[in-house]
């Protein structure tokens, strides 16, 4: 099976700096260069023939980092977070996600021994905000140590974030709907809403940033709806089956919101 490679005139473009090349253009490139060593050889013969300066600064750089590297001790095999893992995760979600798992588990055993809040589900009503927090952590500008490197990756931005947010619903959901089956909910009563919650998290996370878009989403649900309802032991509108409509539309506009607004997500600001 061939492999198409980049053509000269975008390995040159690229070596100089990609100031002629389309923005798209040079991530594609960057993209490629991951991947094809064949290219990378390409891009190191120009930078050599044609940029002689930034050929000289990497040597200049390589030279005072290659004696610490030899010095340096290797983190061994079984301690290494694999890469295709970190592609959808980083290691500091672990503990959230243990978290998020853990208060679910919770939140089922309350229901299941009736010592909940009366006819209001805890599952249910906790369902919303649970992924929130994991994406929160997937995207945290003070939780990844690495973020300014994620975010400079030719993958980063929506396809990154996008990523380690189905990694987020791929543990939550699954434990969502045995919740929901335990308990006797309707799956669109708590998946509408978690989907909803997760879009709009996202939609705002491309303005404020995730972390910030996580907490005060999760405070007004808190406020709005979480206490009203412990404090009357009643299930409100937002939760039951007529509700469900006005969630499909959150869930529609959140992921306009995000598509327009793809290009947010590349920026420093969106890790805050």
């Amino acid at each position: 099976m061939s492999v198409e490679h980049a053509s000269m005139r975008i390995i040159e473009g690229y070596a100089h700096g990609g100031t002629d090349l389309a923005a798209d253009e040079v991530w594609a490139v960057e993209a490629h260069l991951e991947a094809c060593r064949v290219c990378r050889d390409r891009l190191s013969a120009a930078v050599g023939a044609g940029v002689p300066a930034v050929a000289s600064l990497v040597d200049t750089v390589w030279s005072g980092l290659e004696p610490q590297l030899a010095v340096t001790a290797t983190m061994p095999r079984g301690r290494r977070w694999s890469a295709p893992l970190s592609r959808w995760m980083t290691p500091t979600m672990v503990p959230w996600l243990a978290m998020v798992v853990g208060v679910t588990l919770l939140a089922l055993l309350l229901d299941l021994s009736d010592t909940g809040s009366g006819e209001v589900s805890l599952v249910l009503l906790l369902a919303p905000v649970l992924p929130v927090l994991g994406v929160a952590a997937s995207w945290s500008r003070g939780l990844d140590p690495a973020y300014e490197l994620t975010a400079s990756v030719p993958r980063a931005g929506l396809y990154l974030v996008l990523r380690r947010t189905a990694s987020v619903l791929g543990v939550v959901v699954p434990l969502l709907l045995v919740g929901g089956w335990a308990t006797g909910v309707m799956v669109a009563q708590w998946l509408l809403p978690c989907l909803a919650f997760t879009s709009t998290t996202l939609a705002l996370g491309g303005v404020v940033g995730v972390t910030r878009a996580a907490v005060v989403l999760s405070t007004v649900w808190a406020c709005v709806v979480v206490a009203p309802t412990l404090a009357t032991s009643r299930t409100t509108f937002a939760l039951q089956t007529g509700g469900l409509p006005a969630w499909g539309l959150i869930l529609a506009i959140g992921i306009g919101v995000v598509i327009a607004r793809r290009g947010a997500y590349t920026v420093l600001g969106a890790h805050r």
